[in-house]
């Protein structure tokens, strides 16, 4: 299209797309946000609204869909649902005041693996992005990068493992979103054909997946001289897939990335992996039946939403030490056997909330006054908790709450 028979709103429009191409761009203007062009025939079919044209001037009429921006929590869903990335390009400064044309400027980029409206996301399943590294570049190794993150919660674990294990632990994971090189795209795309739920395949720059700008990225980010201390100094692919994997959450949030401040290697070894037929026979996380009497249904009467997930992601990956699981027995047995001290755990954990999705709100700039107050309430309880399991229990018990900070000067100060 010739720029200079271009509307200046288009002109604008096209300069923005051209930073984000492999988006679908909302394009705020006044109280609707527009898709023009391909993405208004893609925001059409998916959202199932009207399309229409609109004038560009000499160039000529263009597709055009949209919605009013009220409804943005509605229809932003369906399309990443759909499987696409979503670019929200908002209004910089007040119409009112503007001269010229408006400045505008994408604020998020929401993909299948980094959402946080909480239309799109489980209150007990975590959502997940990751990152696979088949090799290191220009080696060739059996040895595979993987790491994987909930921007919504910052849980964010990395490892090296064999070739061999990694269909069953993106099984056990089930990411939305898996990054990978473009030089690999083609071996990734021939793994996850055999995954049971097909991630979003999304393809980056092979300079983003090199060591170095990995371990810098993390070190940037987690504010340390070395990775010494979260266990994946010694495993380069490790590094290389957890640095592709922040610098992309990065960048679909603009940089509002604070909440991630720990990353954990994840050991393969300390965990039994199950295949998709297994999990499916033992009725783990969905039963055979009509009514549903998956093992997680049956089980989950936890009082958090952060308990839910806890809970699932120990089922679908269950402990293989023999003194963790004695440890975690005794703590279990104890709160089955005091019904008065299980049931004063469960009414404090009632008042609450999901504290791990309401920091990332904090730390992304999306929390409400509603947010905030749930956060101050939730908090203002964990010291009840702390007193109720120090009162005699088991030191078993004791130390699942003997290093939580109760924070009582963010409490005052909210």
């Amino acid at each position: 299209m010739a720029k200079d028979k271009e509307t200046p709103l288009m002109r604008q429009y096209n300069q923005i797309k051209a930073k984000h191409p492999d988006t679908v761009l909302l394009f705020r203007l006044g109280d609707f946000f527009e898709t023009f062009g391909d993405d208004a025939i893609t925001t059409a079919r998916e959202c199932g609204i009207t399309l229409t044209k609109r004038n560009n001037g000499a160039a000529g009429d263009w597709p055009l869909a949209g919605f009013p921006h009220h409804q943005l929590d509605s229809y932003l869903p369906k399309l990443v649902r759909a499987g696409h990335r979503v670019a929200v390009c908002e209004q910089m400064e007040d119409p009112k005041f503007a001269r010229g044309i408006v400045k505008r400027d994408v604020v998020e980029v929401v993909t299948p693996g980094v959402a946080l409206y909480e239309k799109l996301l489980d209150a007990r399943r975590n959502t997940y992005i990751a990152a696979i590294l088949l090799t290191g570049i220009n080696e060739s190794s059996d040895r595979v990068g993987l790491a994987f993150a909930d921007a919504s919660t910052a849980e964010f674990q990395s490892c090296e493992l064999s070739a061999h294990d990694l269909h069953a632990i993106l099984e056990s994971i089930a990411p939305a979103e898996l990054l990978c090189m473009k030089s690999q795209s083609a071996d990734v795309q021939n793994i996850i054909k055999s995954l049971p739920t097909q991630p979003a395949l999304t393809r980056l720059e092979d300079w983003i997946f090199e060591e170095h700008f990995g371990r810098e990225t993390l070190l940037r980010q987690l504010r340390t001289q070395t990775l010494k201390g979260f266990g994946v100094e010694a495993f380069p692919l490790a590094i290389s897939a957890a640095g592709a994997v922040l610098h992309y959450i990065s960048e679909t949030q603009q940089g509002r990335i604070a909440h991630f401040n720990a990353l954990r290697l994840y050991d393969a070894g300390e965990v039994m992996l199950l295949d998709a037929a297994t999990r499916r026979n033992l009725e783990i996380t969905s039963s055979m039946q009509e009514q549903d009497a998956s093992l997680v249904k049956v089980l989950d009467h936890t009082q958090t939403a952060m308990g839910g997930r806890l809970l699932r992601s120990w089922l679908m990956r269950p402990l293989r030490s023999a003194e963790r699981i004695r440890n975690r027995s005794i703590v279990v047995q104890e709160c089955v056997e005091d019904a008065t001290l299980r049931d004063s755990i469960r009414a404090i954990l009632s008042d609450i909330a999901d504290l791990e999705r309401l920091i990332s709100k904090v730390c992304t700039l999306r929390a409400s006054t509603r947010d905030v107050q749930a956060l101050r309430r939730s908090l203002a309880v964990l010291p009840q908790l702390k007193s109720l399991i120090h009162a005699g229990h088991s030191e078993g018990l004791r130390s699942l709450v003997a290093a939580l900070d109760t924070l009582p000067d963010l409490v005052s100060k909210i």
